[in-house]
């Protein structure tokens, strides 16, 4: 019962972020779509870019956030083509897209910092670029391909910042250079305000949910079944095969991957939504109920893991 409490407390502040992006919009006639350019082209890629100049790289730690991009890969195109046999419009490419990764920084780090070790929980941001790569690659792709071609939707890819900064960052960081000591604070308000806007743009995609009839039970079902049901499942499955026969991973880093996959939908799933203004209502109250949902669900799952 005190996790549970514990893990609220983490994650109420996050509902007064929404409730500010909702204010804003309503009342203050706020734009949603420059709040996404910000957080998509400018925060992302500088907080992309610290982390991965700041790690320590070594092969147990780059192999994870490899692991989950490549998980969130074919989860991706897997589900894309089976919601192509459900739906006819762009509704098959937004259901792949954000099925296939999760909250792992706004909701992901908390749990990260309450349940690891201070040296596992910086292995656990730098395996939160494979969401963010994820999110900005072939998740970008897979959702602008619903109303772009594949050229115009590569094309799109390659201009994302993000990758760029990733490229640099890990440049950097095999030649040595570090971050000077001077921008370390700065570097951790840049991430508390991605948290914060983040939320926010989940409050502001929901201004017109009545109007656009947003909340559609089966979409919301199939987003919760492949991340709070599949999701887990593949974790716990090669959790069991590298315990068994492979011993590459201890049973720290089994926990940080177990903690990656029961996080809920990604508020950037909505950011980039509404970029390519491809149902950016429908994927906020998706996005909303799963974070709901996971207030409950997370310490469940936690207490169940350690049995």
């Amino acid at each position: 019962m005190s996790i549970f409490f514990t893990l609220l407390g983490k994650i109420l502040p996050l509902y007064f972020s929404i409730i500010l992006g909702v204010i804003s919009t309503a009342f203050l006639n706020c734009n949603k779509d420059t709040i996404a350019k910000i957080l998509l082209f400018i925060l992302g890629p500088l907080i992309v870019f610290n982390a991965t100049i700041s790690v320590k790289l070594e092969p147990s730690v780059l192999f994870l956030p490899i692991f989950f991009f490549l998980l969130s890969t074919i989860i991706a195109f897997t589900s894309l083509a089976y919601f192509k046999t459900i739906y006819s419009d762009n509704t098959a490419n937004l259901l792949a897209f954000s099925t296939a990764t999760g909250n792992t920084g706004n909701i992901g780090i908390p749990l990260a910092i309450l349940f690891l070790d201070s040296y596992v929980v910086d292995v656990f941001i730098f395996t939160v670029l494979a969401s963010l790569l994820y999110q900005n690659s072939v998740g970008y792709y897979i959702t602008a391909k619903g109303n772009f071609t594949a050229k115009e939707s590569f094309i799109k890819v390659l201009k994302l910042p993000v990758l760029h900064a990733f490229i640099l960052g890990l440049i950097l960081n095999i030649l040595g250079f570090k971050i000077p000591e001077m921008f370390m604070d700065y570097t951790n308000y840049l991430k508390g305000t991605y948290a914060i806007l983040g939320m926010m743009l989940l409050g502001m995609g929901m201004e017109k949910i009545k109007s656009d009839n947003s909340f559609d039970t089966k979409f919301i079902s199939y987003t919760l079944f492949i991340k709070f049901i599949i999701w887990p499942a593949l974790i716990v499955l090669f959790i069991y095969i590298d315990n068994t026969f492979i011993h590459f991973l201890n049973k720290d880093f089994y926990l940080l991957m177990f903690i990656f996959s029961i996080v809920p939908l990604a508020g950037n799933t909505v950011t980039v939504a509404t970029l390519l203004n491809v149902k950016p209502e429908k994927m906020s109250m998706a996005v909303f109920i799963s974070t709901l949902v996971s207030l409950f669900y997370i310490p469940l799952m936690i207490y169940l893991y350690n049995l």
